[in-house]
């Protein structure tokens, strides 16, 4: 079974900036068919199931359908594999530490060589993670115990802030599910949230500037959502390319290198297109060349561009410290 709806690069493309929408909607959607099927919220589960072992017939099951419940982290490793050896145990204590804000599937890729190769990966140990659907490198290779729960606490708060996953209720009696154990009570919708979802929606239907609209009603009272920054912020993108003429947008920007609204247009195009870097460098020597009321606009603009990559990105930071370098 092939993963679906994946963005194994890393790069903000037009999957990226509108999928993060989408996925969000079809787990929430997801949830709510669960619990009527059940009659109410997804049972308590078990500690034990934490930790799965996934093979490729039941990879959409007990990865992608649970993605849309809790993050699920994919450990990659193999028996002859010394550093997996270490890591392993590692991932599987943390699991149970974190206490159902995240499951541990673990893939042995001798036996799975077609996941394997539909996760591009070129050397094991290898972490993954699927969020709604959506699948994210993590790291490659042993890294320090200190560097990987700074990352899970990353995949945690994106997963709750952007998704509205918050995890699993952990029978702590084992019972698990059909157990005694209540389940957690369904959280109150958040006073945006119906904001956000008409934002989500006129996403789908194409509608930028209902979108845009519906994102600046959250700011207006709550400056500081973050789902609401990042969904204008990547509204107002698709909006501003909306329409333009590739080739064209590119010609300007080449003929004319002292343009500064050619070179922002092209660096929308390519920060859509994926090419993040291409983006940001763009913007950065135009800041680095100019001076006044164009030098401006262009720092302004990478700084919109920063917020739709995300902050904690590696090519946002370099780019940070080119941006300092260019203007002082």
């Amino acid at each position: 079974m092939q993963p679906r709806n994946m963005s194994m690069s890393g790069v903000v493309d037009l999957a990226a900036v509108k999928a993060a929408q989408e996925a969000k909607a079809k787990a929430e959607q997801a949830r709510a068919e669960a619990a009527r099927q059940g009659g109410g919220a997804v049972p308590a589960v078990s500690a034990s199931s934490l930790v799965i072992d996934v093979d490729e017939a039941g990879f959409e099951r007990d990865v992608l359908q649970r993605s849309t419940e809790v993050p699920v982290v994919i450990d990659f490793w193999a028996e002859w594999c010394e550093p997996c050896k270490q890591l392993s145990p590692l991932l599987e204590r943390l699991a149970t530490e974190y206490n159902g804000r995240f499951v541990l599937a673990k893939i042995d890729v001798d036996a799975n060589q077609m996941l394997m190769q539909q996760f591009g990966i070129q050397g094991i140990p290898a972490v993954f993670a699927v969020v709604a659907g959506q699948a994210l490198p993590l790291f490659q290779g042993a890294a320090p115990e200190a560097q990987i729960r700074g990352t899970l606490d990353q995949l945690v708060q994106v997963a709750e802030e952007r998704f509205g996953l918050t995890g699993l209720t952990v029978d702590q009696d084992g019972t698990g599910p059909g157990g005694e154990a209540a389940a957690a009570p369904e959280a109150p919708a958040g006073p945006y949230d119906a904001l956000l979802e008409a934002a989500v929606r006129a996403l789908d239907a194409g509608d930028l500037s209902g979108a845009v609209q519906a994102y600046r009603n959250v700011l207006s009272d709550d400056p500081g959502n973050t789902e609401a920054k990042l969904g204008l912020a990547q509204a107002e993108l698709l909006q501003r390319v909306q329409g333009v003429d590739p080739q064209q947008v590119r010609k300007d920007a080449a003929d004319r290198p002292a343009d500064v609204p050619a070179q922002i247009a092209a660096a929308d195009l390519d920060l859509v297109g994926g090419h993040v870097e291409d983006a940001l460098g763009r913007l950065v020597d135009t800041v680095a060349r100019t001076a006044g009321d164009d030098r401006e606009a262009a720092r302004v603009r990478l700084l919109e561009l920063f917020e739709v990559v995300g902050g904690e990105d590696p090519r946002v930071t370099a780019a940070r410290r080119a941006l300092a370098r260019a203007l002082f």
